[in-house]
């Protein structure tokens, strides 16, 4: 079942985010773009890859009032102190929120139970709440950032432009198409 469309439900997450303990809902993401960002665990290979990446290119996501959400089944104790022991995780200004109840997990359908740990899923949700885009990979298969970015800017776009859909590799500035029977057959 898809979650295209859907709305995320209630919750309510402590997160570690400037120094400081702060909490997340549901009703705090309303207003601007958010990228949930799920991942299997701190302390460990290809997160802290993914996670560097994500802070490398976090300047760029707020210039277009998006707003980056990192998650997993640690404790907000847990990302705190893997914060003060990594060079790459100090580098992150983003909420890293903590779900060791796993109920945001389970609700982005990215909890694998046994395990108690998230799969690698990128959920795009507009300001009302809804996902318009996301993406889940098995464990062992790191996320591209920028990648990340484009998906973000291309929905921000198609909101913003109804009746315009972006093609695949659109960019900001490039082409947009406005479906049409005249297109049938011709692209």
């Amino acid at each position: 079942m898809s979650l295209i469309g859907k709305n995320i439900g209630e919750f309510k997450a402590q997160a570690y985010h400037n120094s400081n303990f702060v909490e997340v809902t549901n009703e705090s993401i309303k207003g601007k773009w958010s990228v949930f960002f799920f991942y299997p665990a701190d302390f460990t290979f290809v997160c802290p890859t993914e996670l560097g990446d994500l802070a490398d290119n976090y300047a760029k996501f707020k210039e277009i009032n998006c707003e980056i959400y990192s998650v997993s089944t640690d404790t907000h104790f847990v990302h705190k102190a893997w914060h003060d022991a990594s060079e790459t995780i100090k580098k992150i200004e983003y909420p890293m929120v903590a779900d060791p109840t796993r109920k945001i997990s389970e609700m982005f359908g990215v909890l694998i139970p046994e395990e108690g740990l998230a799969l690698r899923g990128s959920f795009v949700v507009n300001p009302e709440g809804k996902i318009v885009a996301y993406e889940i990979h098995d464990l062992g298969i790191g996320r591209d950032a920028g990648e990340l970015l484009r998906k973000v800017q291309a929905a921000q776009f198609v909101a913003e432009h109804g009746g315009e859909v972006c093609p695949a590799k659109w960019k900001p500035g490039s082409e947009t198409l406005k479906p049409s029977l005249d297109l049938i057959g011709k692209i």
